[in-house]
């Protein structure tokens, strides 16, 4: 792996930040550029993080392919910008999440094709569409959901959603944007030769992640246990027994590392990331996990709404990307609330008026 200039894309935010401060830090002599408009708040905090770090920062949008121009020519391009909410465009104007996501997506793909850049794309598994995920055959054990024992079919079974799941019926215009974002992609693969990889992220998380109830409800749920606030089971009976599965921002790094340097024999695939069954979670175990640790309680209100987009249980079957990739997340999900709660403790003057009440 030999790169000396690397855009990172949405560079303020979490992944963004986490990601560019990991390769300033482990490639030596490289240029890390991180791109970032700045509209969601609490990404100004991540400025000093990255200039601490020698990391160039840049004040941009990439609505606008000037902006991305600013970068000068680089060689790797880190592509985690978006509007990340399932709910973008819901009782609202579609504008934003479809000029960033997909406008803005191919005035990235087209600076790597400029500069014949390899392309990491951090797509979705919201790419995998809601009803069919709603149809699986779930049950209730202990605090939890899950797929009825015996039971499977192409793309789903115990061990998750797998890449081969159906993409036949709507997903969100989150979802959708990514989703044509990753067809894009491909075309520049095969088009121009332009090396990329699309990894389709779950819920990825850890420090420095803005939490809200639509993105990083993690965070959320960890900074409501810290600071106080209110929180809700929403949906599904409103017991709190919807799963995911969740990835530590770091182990996340590790993967790129190691998908980067075996980029030939893998460019073009498509892989779902995320912590697979052994680091899923259900709302209600979460909320027992943030208890014990902040020693604090929170009441936990039920909300029988069911949002349009709200599935109830996703898992990522990670078996494909094992077989390409030697790779295991090293964070359990013990340690990525610990982590997560430790962060908000020693950074409450900061985060508390962002995440607090």
């Amino acid at each position: 792996m030999s790169y000396s200039r690397v855009l990172v894309t949405g560079g303020a935010g979490f992944i963004g930040s986490n990601l560019a401060i990991s390769f300033k830090r482990d490639l030596e002599g490289i240029t890390v550029i991180a791109l970032d408009n700045l509209r969601r708040r609490g990404s100004e905090l991540a400025l000093d993080r990255l200039s601490s770090h020698g990391i160039q920062f840049l004040h941009g949008d990439i609505r606008n392919p000037e902006d991305i121009a600013q970068a000068g020519k680089f060689d790797l391009l880190i592509e985690c910008s978006a509007e990340p909410s399932v709910s973008a465009g819901y009782n609202s104007s579609p504008g934003y999440v479809v000029n960033t996501n997909l406008t803005g997506t191919t005035h990235c793909l087209e600076a790597a094709r400029k500069h014949s850049a390899d392309v990491i794309f951090l797509s979705t598994s919201r790419v995998y569409p809601i009803g069919p995920l709603r149809n699986l055959p779930l049950g209730v054990k202990d605090d939890r959901l899950d797929i009825v024992p015996g039971q499977s079919g192409v793309g789903w079974s115990k061990h998750g959603i797998a890449e081969d799941f159906s993409l036949d019926g709507p997903r969100s215009l989150y979802g959708a944007t990514k989703l044509a974002s990753e067809i894009l992609l491909a075309e520049y693969t095969h088009m121009y030769n332009v090396r990329s990889i699309v990894n389709r992220c779950g819920v990825v998380t850890g420090a420095w992640q803005m939490g809200k109830v639509d993105q990083g409800f993690v965070v959320l749920w960890a900074a409501r246990h810290l600071y106080g606030g209110n929180l809700s089971y929403m949906g599904y009976g409103g017991h709190g027994h919807q799963v995911r599965d969740i990835l530590h921002v770091d182990d996340l790094y590790n993967l790129l590392k190691k998908q980067l340097r075996q980029l030939d024999s893998i460019s073009g695939k498509v892989f779902n990331v995320g912590g697979g069954f052994e680091l899923s979670v259900s709302l209600a175990e979460l909320t027992d996990l943030c208890a014990t640790y902040s020693g604090n309680h929170v009441e936990i209100t039920p909300n029988l709404n069911t949002h349009d987009a709200d599935i109830p249980w996703y898992i990522t079957d990670t078996r494909a990307l094992h077989q390409s990739i030697a790779w295991q997340p090293e964070h359990s999900v013990s340690d990525i609330v610990k982590d997560i709660l430790s962060w908000l403790t020693d950074n409450r003057h900061q985060l508390e008026p962002i995440l607090g009440l």
